[in-house]
Parts: C-alpha cells; structure tokens; sequence
C-alpha cells in the first residue's frame, strides 16, 4: 500500500507540474510575442508619423535624429526602400541577403498603398511595413527587430522554469513518500494487530492516529475485540458450566439407576422415592439444553415475532401457577399483586419466556426469607403496564449492573443456595424485549434485593376498537 500510494503522489505530481511547464511554457512564447509586436508596431507607427510630417529632403537630419534614437534604445534596424528596392535611408549596413529581403517584403506587401501597415516575422526577425512618401517617392518603411534577444529571454525563462520543475518533482517524490509513509504505517500496524488477534492475542490493543478515519477504525476495532474477548471468554465459562450442570444430573439419574435395579427394585416406596430422583434430574437436564438452545435460536434470529393481543393478567397468574410445587415443597413464598383484564399486544410464546426466566431468577437469588415479590400494574396515563419481580436477595452491585444482561454471566457473590442454571436467562430476555422495543432494566440496592421491571403496552381487548 505505501508503495502504491507513493507511486499515485508522485504520478499527480509529475502531471501537475508537466501541466504547469507547459502552460508556462506557452504563456512565456505568446507574452513575449505580443509584446514584441505591440513593440515594433509602436516604433513603426512613430516614425511612419514623424516621415508624414517631414517628407522632403530636408528634413533628412531631424528624420535620421528621430530613427537613430529608436536604434539606440531598441535596438532595431530601419530602412527607408524605394519601389526599385534601392535604400533611400538606412540605420545600417545592408545585409548579405538584402535582395532576398526586399522581394519577400514586396511579396508580402503586394503594392504599393497609402497608409498601410504589414507586420510579418522572417527568420530570426519581426518586420514591419508601411507605406510612406519620402523626398516625393513611393517607399517603403522597413522596421527589422530581431528577434534573438527576446528569444534568449524566453529561453533563459524556460531554462528556470525546467530547474523549478526539476526541484519541485524532487521534493513532491520526497514529501510524497513521507506522506505515503504517514498514512500506510498506521493501517499497517492495525494489519499486524489483527493479524495477532485473529491467532487468539486478544491482549493487543489497536493503537489511534493522528487521521480521524484511521483513529474511528482503530475505536471500532477495539470494542470488536474487547466483545470478541468477551464472547470467548463466555464461552470457556458457558463449557465449565454446562460441563459442569449436565454432569451432575446424568451422575445422578445413573446412580439412581443402577439403585432402582440393584437395591429398590422390589421395595415400591423406595423405587418410587428413587425414580422421582431420575425424574427430577431428567427435568432439569431438559431445561438445561432448552436454555441453551433458546438462547442460540433467539440470538440467531431464527424465530420472527409473532405479535397478537392477550390477556396478560391471566397470562401471568397462568405462569405464576407453575411455581406452586415450590411452595410445597421447598417453602417459597410468592405475593402476587396483578390488575385485572389488562391486555398487551406480544409474541405470547417469547413474552412466556420472559416472564418465566426472570421469576426463576428471582426464586435463585432471593434471600433466606425465600420470598418472591410479582406485580402487574396499569399505568393508563402512560399507556404502559409495568410488570415487576422483586427478590430479598443481597442485591446486585453498579459494576455488575452492565453485565447481569450479558450471555453465561453469573453472579459472582455466593448464595445459600446452590443457583440452577446456565446465565443464559436473562440474556434471552433481553434479546426478546429489544426485539419487541420495550423497555426493561433492574432497580438494586446492594443488600437490600433487586426489582427486575418490564414495561408493556395497554392495548384495548378488541383489535379493532
């Protein structure tokens, strides 16, 4: 890549100054020929002029005065032809090739007319003609300006010219490479970052630059990894966990197995007291692997919402009467305060799992009390149902707040109990409630329990009122 945009620097920059030279060049070759044409028109229409004015012989002296003092301080040559060709008047020796002169100018010319004026170049030369009447004769004014000087000039001009252009591509190669440098080096070093980090080095850290866009990637490339990192490390816990969690209900229904079979097989009490053992584990292996994989078909997205209105008074004491066997049998306590005939419109498939996960995180995290707060309240100036569960568990730290929603996260404080599970409840909440757009969170105090709170919409029980 540095190469490559040092190569498109220095392209541009050859063009641009090509360009530049050349149309330097141009204007240098067109400003001195105009200007050498306004200059030799100006001569030839001053001593045109002056010749008008004095047309006889004597005033040849004041004629010569006037020509000379153009020959002195341009430079140019002035001939005074007569129709023959012969020179009534000149500044100067006549050239070698005068002949070849006069018939070119004749040529030009094309006749003899009063008060006409002819600018032609000749070689090295710019020329001017005009018709004029000297010592009572048809002539010709000739007015030679060479135009070597002013071709050394320009050439000098464009000698410069070359050297700047020849420095300026010298320094545009260098500060192009310094530049190609600059904006290569910080994308080669995310290169080779990445590259560390797709071995497994999530340690590496994506460095900014001084380029906003560079600097937006390297930010962007950092939270990919540090949610990479996360995810991988997730997922070594979600292995210890599930490892873990499924080992010990299939150690158990294999020992209460081979007791039913060697011990109990005759005794219908303690058969029955051991099969509702392999029952029970059996249970909770289920709801191990259901976990897990509707936490994978959640977030793959596998499922569409299927939205319609329902009751969610009835829908809750429905899911509420799930949790009786453990007021029998393990001495919980549920106060449940609903509103009657409140109706929300949800996938009534996915908001059953809501509800059920976050009672079940609840009944795991409560306190010795093994109480269980559930309310479902109308909120009709809001439009909302608010629907909460509190527990009398030790409550859940700031720090911890931004994880509890992360998938396999559990808490790390230690409990009476033994917490069933996978953490992967609360992360199928919340991938569910943001699929449907409702608001959601946890309200704790650190001691004093946590209130986890759903906000749903009052619909009315007819869709179409």
């Amino acid at each position: 890549m540095q190469v490559l945009l040092w190569r498109y620097f220095a392209i541009f920059t050859v063009l641009i100054v090509a360009v530049v030279s050349i149309v330097c060049f141009g204007t240098l070759n067109s400003a001195y020929s105009n200007q050498a044409r306004d200059r030799i028109t100006t001569i030839g229409t001053g001593i045109t002029e002056f010749v008008k004015r004095n047309p006889d012989s004597n005033a040849l002296p004041a004629i010569t005065g006037a020509i000379m003092s153009y020959v002195f301080s341009d430079g140019v040559n002035v001939y005074i032809i007569d129709e023959t060709g012969d020179a009534e008047f000149l500044t100067n020796d006549l050239p070698s090739d005068w002949d070849g002169i006069v018939d070119e100018m004749n040529e030009t010319v094309n006749g003899w007319t009063e008060n006409r004026q002819v600018i032609y170049s000749s070689g090295s030369m710019l020329n001017y003609v005009s018709c004029v009447t000297f010592n009572d004769a048809q002539c010709y004014l000739l007015v030679r300006y060479p135009m070597y000087i002013m071709q050394e000039s320009v050439r000098s001009m464009q000698i410069y010219i070359i050297i700047i252009a020849a420095v300026a591509i010298v320094v545009a190669f260098i500060i192009s490479y310094v530049l190609a440098q600059r904006i290569s080096r910080p994308i080669r070093n995310i290169s080779e970052t990445a590259t560390r980090m797709a071995k497994g080095d999530y340690s590496v850290q994506f460095a900014s630059a001084e380029f906003e866009e560079i600097a937006q990637l390297s930010e962007s490339l950092n939270y990919a990894k540090d949610e990479i990192k996360k995810s991988d490390d997730f997922q070594k816990k979600l292995l210890a966990n599930v490892s873990h969690d499924l080992r010990t209900p299939l150690t158990m229904i294999k020992a209460y197995a081979s007791m039913v079979k060697e011990i109990s097989g005759d005794d219908p009490v303690k058969r029955n007291k051991h099969l509702q053992v392999i029952i029970d584990e059996s249970d909770r292996l289920t709801g191990l692997v259901n976990d897990i994989l509707n936490a994978s078909k959640v977030s793959a997205g596998l499922s569409e919402l299927n939205k319609k209105v329902f009751n969610l008074t009835d829908f809750i004491y429905g899911i509420m009467n799930k949790f009786d066997y453990l007021q029998e049998t393990s001495g919980y306590k549920f106060f449940v305060d609903i509103d009657p005939n409140l109706y929300t419109l949800a996938d009534e498939e996915k908001i059953y799992q809501v509800i059920y996960n976050l009672v079940s995180n609840a009944v795991n995290y409560t306190g010795a009390d093994k109480c269980v707060y559930v309310s479902l309240k109308d909120c009709p100036e809001q439009h909302r149902i608010k629907f909460a569960v509190r527990d009398t568990g030790k409550g859940i730290s700031d720090e911890e707040k931004e994880h509890i929603w992360d998938r396999y996260y559990r808490s790390k404080d230690a409990h009476a109990r033994p917490v069933k599970g996978t953490g992967l409840g609360l992360n199928i909440v919340k991938i569910i409630l943001q699929a449907h757009n409702f608001d959601f969170g946890v309200n704790s105090v650190k001691g004093e329990g946590s209130t986890f709170y759903v906000d749903f919409p009052e619909v009315s029980s007819n869709p179409g009122e």
